[in-house]
């Protein structure tokens, strides 16, 4: 009875209701910086809309939960150049990276704003139980306050149709976790962090580096308790079975992109051409993507460039974890081990572990990923760095305020370019383009139920072509696809190439453009057209 009263007066004891207080100001943030990001710009966070947005990405992940909602999974195959899935039909993609949106879509349906409410409430979420588990002071809180408004970031990708978000949410929720651990460890403290971390593995590998700390957590915990073997074991099954489920969904679940996703030649170059081509293939790729790294960076600082602008921020960020971790280990590195269970001992292992992170994410884009189009992936460790870095107990917050004047330089100054900063808001005349589209497209497209999914649900986006005055399709109008349909990206030449063997049962191509003169040159049957796009049905 006593334990359940205490539960009940939670937030009588020992100042709690102030805590909550801090908890509720937090969550404000992400609404009210939205709400105020909209009315500068004269509009509301209701007038977001997807269709008008240049991220061509926001089509798939929008299309594929809306059918996944009403069928349980499309019914025709989404992938590039015709390629599917093993099992159903998914993307590239692993599906679990939308998982909250799926959640939300059973629970309220899914229409063109429900992406963008559901990262607001997941925002929500992620800072209200953060302060509740991390605890800042008054001061730190400010500090959170102002290096979230700062970085932009936040709010472009909360008003969008990318699970940016998703993740970012998540892991601010994780480092929370970290917080409370390392001040009082308990076991459900240990399982929240082994699930959370588990699951952005699944939807990211990379997001390894974060399930690493849990696995140490769960390692140090056994040992202290003589059974550091035993904590081994588990630690590494635990990590092992979470990696297998990722290969698993990988294999089954992913169609092949255009281009591989990854590159592994720095590994296999060992097996296939020897250590010694190994070793050098290893440092000439560190090597000239660390010079194509340093030029956008620089680009970004002077011009702007996104992707620049992202390089230089994770940058700064790295550099200020590293400047705190390295003084706070100088300082109290004879006590560290007394220190465990402490605010001190918490904050310096989550800034220790995060600047790890930073470092090991900083190889695997130079080594495995296209840095433009792996640039975006750095934007979720910068924004947990908020606040990891307003946590900082300094005594005049120079590196708070440093980053806060990189991210204001960054991310407002020099946030130039539409494409990458310009939240998409409503027009009339793409809303009615639209809408007479779902028409065109619900009365031309009959959803084949037989042994689904298959090709016959699938419409062609012909990827790269443009009109003779050189404007490019308006693919934003494959929104109003009827629900179940896949979408196959194919680029113009597969198409051409492969005309004859195309196996979806319609295109959507720019209209008098060399696709839509192919297909009326081989039969196809037009269905619909107008100014801008066109579409056929297979013979």
């Amino acid at each position: 009875m006593q334990r359940v009263d205490r539960w009940l007066h939670w937030w009588k004891q020992d100042k709690r209701y102030v805590l909550l207080g801090k908890a509720l100001l937090a969550a404000l943030l992400p609404f009210l910086c939205c709400l105020v990001s909209c009315a500068v710009q004269g509009r509301r966070i209701g007038q977001v809309y997807l269709p008008s947005s240049p991220w061509n990405d926001e089509l798939f992940y929008y299309k594929q939960v809306e059918s996944i909602v009403r069928f349980g999974y499309p019914y025709g195959y989404y992938g590039f150049n015709e390629s599917h899935g093993l099992v159903l039909s998914f993307a590239a993609w692993s599906p679990v990276l939308v998982l909250p949106w799926i959640v939300w879509g059973l629970l309220f349906g899914w229409n063109l704003l429900s992406p963008v409410l559901c990262n607001i409430l997941l925002m929500t979420s992620a800072m209200l139980l953060f302060v509740l588990l991390a605890r800042p002071t008054w001061k730190q809180l400010g500090i959170l306050t102002l290096l979230f408004c700062l970085y932009t970031p936040f709010v472009r990708y909360m008003l969008s149709g990318m699970p940016e978000i998703i993740c970012i949410s998540h892991l601010i929720v994780f480092y929370g976790l970290v917080y409370s651990y390392c001040r009082k460890e308990a076991g459900w403290k240990l399982f929240a962090l082994f699930v959370i971390s588990g699951l952005l593995t699944l939807m990211r590998p990379y997001m390894l580096l974060f399930l690493l700390l849990a696995a140490v957590f769960m390692m140090a915990s056994f040992g202290r308790k003589g059974k550091l073997l035993l904590g081994m074991f588990c630690a590494a099954a635990a990590t092992g079975a979470v990696l297998f489920v990722y290969a698993l969904i990988k294999h089954f679940f992913g169609a092949e992109y255009f281009h591989p996703l990854f590159f592994t030649d720095w590994i296999t170059t060992f097996f296939t051409d020897g250590f010694g081509a190994g070793v050098h293939n290893f440092f000439s790729t560190l090597y000239w993507k660390g010079k194509d790294f340093k030029a956008h960076t620089v680009q970004g600082l002077r011009t702007g460039l996104a992707s620049g602008a992202f390089f230089a921020g994770y940058l700064v960020t790295m550099a200020v974890l590293l400047w705190q971790s390295v003084a706070d280990y100088r300082k109290q590195k004879q006590r560290l081990a007394k220190a465990r269970g402490t605010e001190r001992y918490a904050q310096f292992v989550a800034e220790a572990h995060l600047a790890f992170s930073f470092i090991g994410m900083l190889f695997a884009l130079l080594l495995m990923y296209k840095l433009t189009e792996g640039s975006k992936h750095l934007l979720t460790f910068m924004a947990v760095g908020v606040c990891v870095v307003s946590m900082m107990d300094t005594r005049f917050f120079k590196k708070a305020v440093l980053l806060g004047a990189t991210f204001a330089y960054l991310y407002t100054y020099m946030a130039v370019d539409p494409y990458d900063y310009q939240v998409p808001f409503v027009t009339q005349e793409r809303q009615e383009q639209v809408e007479d589209w779902r028409d065109r497209f619900a009365r031309s497209m009959t959803l084949d139920r037989a042994q689904v999914p298959n090709y016959e649900n699938v419409a062609i986006w012909v990827f790269n072509e443009q009109s003779a005055a050189g404007e490019t399709m308006k693919w934003q109008l494959l929104y109003a696809l009827p629900e179940g349909f896949g979408i196959s990206c194919c680029q113009k030449d597969f198409v051409l190439e492969q005309f004859d063997q195309l196996q979806s049962g319609y295109i959507v191509a720019q209209t008098g453009a060399e696709v839509d003169q192919a297909c009326a040159a081989a039969g196809w049957t037009l269905l619909e057209q107008d100014q801008d796009i066109v579409l056929y049905k297979r013979p």
